[in-house]
């Protein structure tokens, strides 16, 4: 499912728990309660970003497989098939299209 879940207290517990996040690069393991960004920050990528609250978009990602939550709805457009890795988490194993030196 390449959707957004929506707010609400499931979303949050399943957001905390860790996850796989598999790129061009390999699996990458989420911490507890990171975001993606900081997920594929720890693992050496190097994600375009401005913010980190979900504002303006900079670091919009493709997401091939599987869904995230945003604590927080993004102020910032997502559309169907991407997210907002500096302010949603994984909900589950989730594929980004991205290399290591995005």
């Amino acid at each position: 499912m390449l959707a957004p879940a929506q707010p609400g207290q499931r979303g949050e517990d399943e957001a905390r728990r860790p996850a796989l996040v598999h790129s061009r690069h390999g699996a990458l393991t989420t911490r507890p309660g990171e975001t993606l960004l900081d997920t594929l920050e720890r693992h050496g990528h190097r994600v375009e970003f401005q913010c980190r609250s979900g504002y303006c978009g900079a670091c919009r990602t493709p997401l091939l497989a599987g869904r995230v939550h945003y604590p927080e709805p993004p102020l910032a457009f997502v559309p169907p098939g991407q997210c907002l890795p500096c302010c949603c988490r994984p909900l589950g194993n989730v594929s980004l299209d991205l290399a290591h030196g995005d």
